[in-house]
């Protein structure tokens, strides 16, 4: 079943307010509020995305970013053991 672009997009849009309210109504760095809020925008990003590539065969020029920033530090760590092989 394929979702209509035009809702999908609206979707998204409300996601984007709902967000744009809770950031500035943050109450502190960890605010679940706003944690909700950016991963419906993702989530409703993902759904519109996909639903104009099926209907369209299009893409917009954006992505969701995955926190990958465990997989960032492990790389790090095999490059500066590597310097240390390099020195020695």
């Amino acid at each position: 079943m394929s979702i209509d672009p035009r809702v999908a997009l609206q979707s998204l849009t409300s996601a984007l307010e709902e967000h744009l309210a809770s950031a500035s109504a943050r109450r502190g760095a960890g605010d679940p509020a706003v944690e909700a809020a950016f991963f419906a925008v993702a989530d409703a990003f993902e759904v519109y995305e996909d639903a104009l590539y099926e209907a369209y065969g299009e893409v917009t020029p954006l992505e969701v970013i995955e926190d990958d920033s465990d997989e960032d530090d492990d790389e790090d760590v095999d490059d500066e053991e590597d310097l240390e092989i390099l020195q020695d």
